[in-house]
């Protein structure tokens, strides 16, 4: 069976693997090609984008896919609806792999907002020095708040940022205890991040929870497609019935 996995997440390639690793399924994992040396060692790749709805049909059916696992960003809403709409013309079924967003503790000052621009008003009235985990395209806008200082950390480097941003390349896991002294190091004051969920990216907000910092979180009211699952494991019994004919 044929699977194509939408990707850019620690779930996409998770879910690669497992498929991967039973006779059953033959996955493909699509990167949209942002990052220039994708990490991952499954049987195969793909990387770069499909030229919208048209072109994702086509690929669909040029390369035999029977189901379609979106496990792409939350934020992604583009390729989202893209691939939704062009399983729904091909017959072809869908599902999207959605890991549940962070929700804040007891004694965290947590603040949410619809959009950047809202949440950099909030944080320019609370603190100084701000750890902001952005998509690439968002950081130009830091510079406008020239009375902030910006740390950023992306996958690969950045070419050029803002007077007021210190780049750093790290590529994940991002572990608890580096992040705890990274903060630390460059006196972070709040923390600026959008709620995409998952383990993979929680290691900052642990950390600014033992330093009590403010967290301003980005968390627009995004659009729900089912079906959905919300992990792995579940995605992995989901295919597995699909195959077996008891769920479409």
């Amino acid at each position: 069976m044929r699977v194509l996995v939408l990707g850019g997440t620690l779930e996409a390639r998770r879910l690669s693997l497992w498929l991967a690793a039973d006779p059953a399924f033959h996955p493909i994992l699509s990167l949209a090609g942002r990052t220039r040396t994708p990490q991952y060692a499954g049987p195969e790749l793909r990387v770069g984008g499909f030229g919208g709805t048209e072109g994702l049909s086509r690929f669909l059916h040029d390369e035999a896919i029977a189901c379609v696992v979106d496990a792409t960003h939350p934020f992604a809403l583009r390729m989202r609806a893209a691939a939704h709409e062009a399983c729904r013309a091909r017959g072809v079924p869908y599902l999207r792999l959605e890991r549940p967003p962070w929700r804040p503790e007891a004694g965290d000052r947590w603040h949410v907002y619809p959009d950047l621009e809202t949440a950099l008003e909030g944080v320019v009235r609370s603190a100084r020095r701000v750890f902001a985990v952005l998509a690439r395209n968002q950081i130009h806008a830091l510079g406008s708040y020239p009375q902030l200082r910006f740390l950023v950390r992306t996958v690969e480097p950045l070419e050029r940022v803002p007077a007021n941003v210190e780049a750093i390349a790290m590529r994940p896991p991002y572990r608890f205890e580096e992040d705890l002294a990274l903060l630390r190091a460059r006196a972070v004051e709040a923390l600026l991040f959008r709620n995409s969920g998952g383990l993979g990216g929680s290691a900052k907000i642990r950390a600014a929870r033992v330093l009590g910092l403010a967290m301003h979180v980005i968390e627009p009211a995004l659009p729900k497609v089912e079906p959905s699952v919300a992990t792995v494991a579940e995605a992995y019994e989901w295919l597995r019935a699909l195959r077996a004919g008891r769920s479409r």
